[in-house]
């Protein structure tokens, strides 16, 4: 039995990194192409949906998104998902409609290919440089007076109680959301870092349903800096509850894994 469980663990493991790369290696020609001039971004980020939409369902696990808002069209908005997996980008792209930019680790820059496309699409940030962060802020404002809605992490990395327990949030975010009076919609994805841990650089793969849950926008007309720390303690509180919420839901069938199944790891 431990070895079919094994040999069914390295096939799933197999099936997903198969259609995480076939559908990139068959549009890379077209995104590299394209990536060349400012005016073709907006189609290089439509295929970077369609590329995650594809393989999220590909990897045969349900899916659940769960909106508990709806977002005006034309509205600007500055989105703050807890961050807990490699699989927190591609779950945003799939669900949130629209040019959305992104603000991640300069390390994503260095991936292989997409790497270079990534780096001229969305912004790269060094956080331990402060010229690095400075310039990212910059990209971040010159995107949002271009009327595109911004990704950004408050956690600035995934901390070791990814999906549990959430980091101090930077003020990034919530800065940039009071200074263009603009709504923060708080995102909370709960399994993410079960299907895709992060292992400092191993790949374990591991069936587990997933699921986003996009909040309330909060609306910051007439705030000043002042209120920053409100704000922010506001939405870590959202996102949180949220989180331990479903922990409390599936620690026993899921997060334990004591009873696996038969795509579950080892």
């Amino acid at each position: 039995m431990k070895a079919i469980h094994y040999l069914a663990n390295r096939v799933y493991t197999t099936w997903c990194v198969t259609w995480f790369v076939m559908p990139f290696v068959v549009t890379y020609p077209f995104q590299a192409f394209l990536i060349r001039k400012e005016k073709w971004h907006r189609h290089v980020h439509a295929i970077n949906r369609g590329w995650s939409s594809v393989f999220l369902r590909m990897f045969l696990a349900p899916l659940l998104v769960e909106w508990r808002t709806k977002l005006k069209e034309g509205q600007v908005y500055i989105f703050t998902p807890n961050h807990s997996s490699y699989l927190d980008i591609p779950m945003m792209l799939h669900t949130i409609p629209g040019f959305l930019n992104f603000v991640g680790k300069s390390a994503l820059a260095k991936v292989p290919l997409w790497g270079k496309i990534y780096d001229r699409l969305y912004i790269s940030v060094d956080r331990r440089s402060a010229v690095s962060s400075a310039k990212s802020y910059l990209k971040s404002v010159k995107t949002l007076e271009q009327g595109r809605s911004l990704v950004i992490f408050p956690e600035g990395t995934i901390p070791p109680t990814a999906g549990r327990e959430l980091m101090a949030f930077k003020d990034g975010p919530f800065r940039l959301a009071i200074e263009k009076q603009l709504p923060v919609v708080p995102v909370t994805m709960p399994y993410n870092q079960h299907f895709l841990p992060d292992l400092d650089g191993k790949l374990k793969v591991r069936w587990h349903p997933l699921k986003i849950v996009i909040h309330e926008p909060i609306q910051t007309k007439g705030m000043s800096l002042v209120d920053l720390p409100v704000l922010k303690e506001q939405v870590f509180t959202i996102i949180q509850t949220e989180l331990t919420k479903h922990n409390k839901t599936y620690v026993n069938r899921y997060s334990d894994h004591q009873k696996a199944g038969t795509l579950s790891p080892a």
